[in-house]
């Protein structure tokens, strides 16, 4: 065995392949620590013009998330090319594989074009209340393969974007203005028409209740047990919750200050002996 072969075999692989792999590295390194802080920049301009100019941070963060991976792999394959490796065979297997790896995660291609769907169609944004797919919340992240919505009791629940872009969506606050929809059942022998004033009176004296459109209380079905008295009025979104439970507690302190009757379901029983 000729040692001296050997030794110069290694010495010409260090000074040129050695040095390609050593430079490929470090600009590795230094490309993506650069992408990453491009990135943030990125991110932070997007929050300024958020401030600005009510950009939807939804849209950057997405933008800025699929710019930085094909730049990233942008560099590897540059860097593949650089070292002389066939990037051809890279590319193909690169493909035989994508092939796979798609019907192996349908569900995930699914879900990455109901993000990209949802992106651009905006049925709803970050802060919106929303009920889809049987859950209510607030939507508090909008990601690219799923959105993640807080519920009212503090649950955090992901939302498969695929099953989101195609179901039914219900966006309670995309408009400035909301209705409570309110139903008061008094008794048959009580005076509905007093029981009206009272709703209207209640609803009059809350600043949350807008005028415009104007409070109601009219009649909307005789019950089995009693008279259905509608009432919708109408709030800012924010103030829903606080009006709803404005109304039904000074309805009811009202009524039975008043003499109205909430009647509740009873059932006689006859025995024959």
């Amino acid at each position: 065995m000729d040692w001296q072969n050997i030794w110069n075999s290694i010495q010409n692989w260090l000074t040129n392949t050695g040095i390609k792999i050593l430079v490929a590295i470090l600009v590795l390194i230094l490309s993506f620590a650069l992408i990453n802080w491009l990135s943030k920049k990125i991110e932070k301009k997007g929050e300024k013009l958020e401030k600005m100019k009510h950009v939807d941070k939804t849209v950057y963060r997405t933008l800025s998330y699929i710019i930085k991976a094909a730049l990233k792999i942008l560099i590897v394959l540059s860097l593949v090319a650089y070292l002389g490796i066939d990037t051809s065979a890279i590319t193909a297997l690169i493909a035989s594989l994508g092939v796979g790896v798609g019907l192996a995660v349908n569900g995930t291609l699914s879900n990455l074009a109901g993000g990209i769907l949802l992106l651009f169609t905006r049925p709803f944004r970050d802060g919106d209340y929303i009920c889809a797919n049987g859950y209510e919340g607030y939507v508090e992240d909008i990601y690219i393969c799923n959105t993640k919505i807080r519920t009212n009791d503090n649950k955090v629940v992901y939302l498969p974007n695929g099953k989101l872009s195609t179901s039914e969506i219900i966006n309670f606050t995309e408009n400035d203005l909301r209705r409570v929809d309110l139903t008061y059942s008094i008794s048959y022998s009580d005076d509905y028409e007093k029981a009206e004033n009272i709703i209207l009176k209640i609803a009059d004296e809350n600043p949350k209740i807008l005028k415009d459109p104007a409070p109601k209380a009219r009649v909307k079905a005789h019950s089995a047990s009693s008279i259905d008295l509608f009432c919708p009025v109408w709030c800012k979104k924010e103030d829903y919750w606080d009006v709803t439970f404005y109304m039904n507690e000074q309805v009811k302190k009202a009524f039975d200050e008043n003499g109205v009757t909430i009647p509740f379901e009873q059932l006689d029983v006859h025995v024959v002996k």
